[in-house]
């Protein structure tokens, strides 16, 4: 996995992921300090309001960006967005009003959903070879857990030094860090226009992202692992202070170690599966690994319903061992399915419309975790949110064929004689099928 970091450009672009990811991480902790400064007892409202701006924003403004993507220097638009951020960062130390720190989340929002899926894009053609490029997906996957892990603790060493407001500083830093990093590496051109490509307006780039992901098999079966992860995600990042805290009555300092064994069995797999992968494919071990989810939400339903002792702790920690190993399972190699399943050109909207539409799982699991916890208990939440990830497992498995070649038989018909696509192979050929300007639906499967 390592050996991906002797690519000279691809260690500058993960550097640079992971010195904003260090900043995000900051901010983070910096943002609940104001939120509970500026609403006191209403801080959790403030905060879950900016959680849900922040996944609207990614699925709403993900899919333009993506098609936006191809349309200006991709390094230009990398080093723009990070130093937009950057801006907004340090705008909020001085805000003095909730709806400003509403506005400037949006914003801070917006410019990581044009970053993000642009950002996703650049790796597959900076590391053509699978290996490689599984091998940054898995780095990729480590550095979010590290920054979930390491930051909130770089946070409060910080916070015995300086203000929380110093903080905004830090995170500002780490973006402004990484758009030097992009600034001073070279990247490869995109990919020149070709048949894949569609055509010049930009809504129907946008359309076509969204349509690509939802005509191919594979990527709506990554939405449902997607709806999968988000559910189990959920329950894990909005009600682990309330069983933490209230459930088992333990000390708040044991939060973060309960979100740190989610981080951790997240980490353990990511480091394992890239030699995984060697020996199985993506399909059966990303859905082998969506069941385990709803299997440790009912885990975690059933424990809820025992009277607490002294097994709970310990109970929990493993199931969010567990939950965070499954998770990682599901997502690293979502990189890898999306890369087989779109043209060169035609990446950014894929990536852009994968990223958006994942999120949407992320604004629907959100604040149904917390509702239910808020509402009707714990044990409920984890119950309802098992029955989605279940829901979500069980559609993948469906809409994901186990036999899933990258070259496809198929017709045109449409397509006269002469047409350069059939040429030297006639109306019947088989290739490696994207849906693309020329391939506007997936050929049935044989027997069909």
């Amino acid at each position: 996995m390592l050996s991906v970091l002797r690519n000279r450009t691809y260690r500058r672009l993960f550097a640079a992921q992971v010195v904003a990811l260090t900043g995000t991480g900051l901010a983070t902790v910096a943002l609940s300090l104001l939120a509970y400064d500026l609403a006191g007892a209403d801080a959790g409202v403030v905060l879950g309001t900016a959680l849900a701006l922040k996944m609207a924003a990614y699925v709403a403004i993900a899919p333009l960006a993506g098609a936006l993507a191809d349309r200006v220097p991709r390094r230009a638009l990398l080093v723009s967005t990070d130093l937009a951020r950057a801006t907004v960062v340090l705008a909020l130390p001085f805000v003095g009003r909730v709806w400003q720190v509403y506005l400037l989340i949006l914003l801070l929002q917006a410019a990581s959903a044009a970053f993000t899926p642009a950002f996703q894009a650049t790796i597959p053609q900076v590391l053509p070879e699978e290996r490689d490029y599984t091998g940054a997906l898995s780095l990729s996957r480590l550095a979010y857990d590290l920054e979930s892990l390491v930051s909130p603790v770089l946070a409060a060493a910080l916070l015995t030094l300086v203000p929380y407001s110093w903080l905004f500083a830090g995170t500002a830093a780490g973006f402004l860090a990484s758009a030097l990093l992009v600034r001073t590496t070279t990247l490869p051109p995109p990919p020149g226009p070709g048949a894949a490509r569609t055509g010049g307006r930009l809504y129907a780039k946008v359309a076509f992202g969204v349509r690509l992901l939802l005509a191919t098999p594979r990527l709506r079966a990554l939405l449902a692992l997607d709806l999968a992860v988000a559910a189990a995600g959920a329950v894990v990042l909005v009600d682990t202070v309330l069983l933490v805290r209230d459930t088992l009555g333990r000390p708040a300092g044991d939060v973060p170690i309960a979100l740190g064994a989610y981080g951790a069995g997240s980490m353990a797999v990511a480091l394992l599966l890239p030699r995984v992968l060697d020996r199985a494919d993506d399909r059966a071990v990303m859905v082998r690994a969506a069941f385990v989810l709803p299997g440790a939400l009912v885990l975690l339903a059933l424990g809820l319903t025992a009277a607490p002792g002294p097994w709970s702790w310990p109970a929990l920690l493993a199931v969010w061992l567990v939950a965070g190993a499954a998770g990682s399972a599901v997502l690293t190699p979502g990189g890898r399915v999306v890369r087989r399943s779109a043209a060169g050109g035609d990446l950014p909207a894929a990536f852009a419309a994968r990223f958006s539409l994942s999120h949407a799982c992320w604004l629907l699991a959100y604040p149904l975790a917390g509702w239910l916890a808020a509402r009707a208990g714990p044990a409920v939440s984890a119950a309802v949110l098992a029955a989605l990830a279940l829901l979500g497992a069980v559609g993948a498995a469906r809409l994901w064929p186990r036999e899933d070649p990258a070259e496809l038989e198929h017709v045109h018909p449409e397509l006269p004689a002469g047409h350069p696509h059939l040429a030297g192979s006639g109306a019947h050929h088989a290739h490696a099928f994207h849906i693309d300007a020329l391939h506007r639906r997936w050929p049935a499967a044989p027997g069909r």
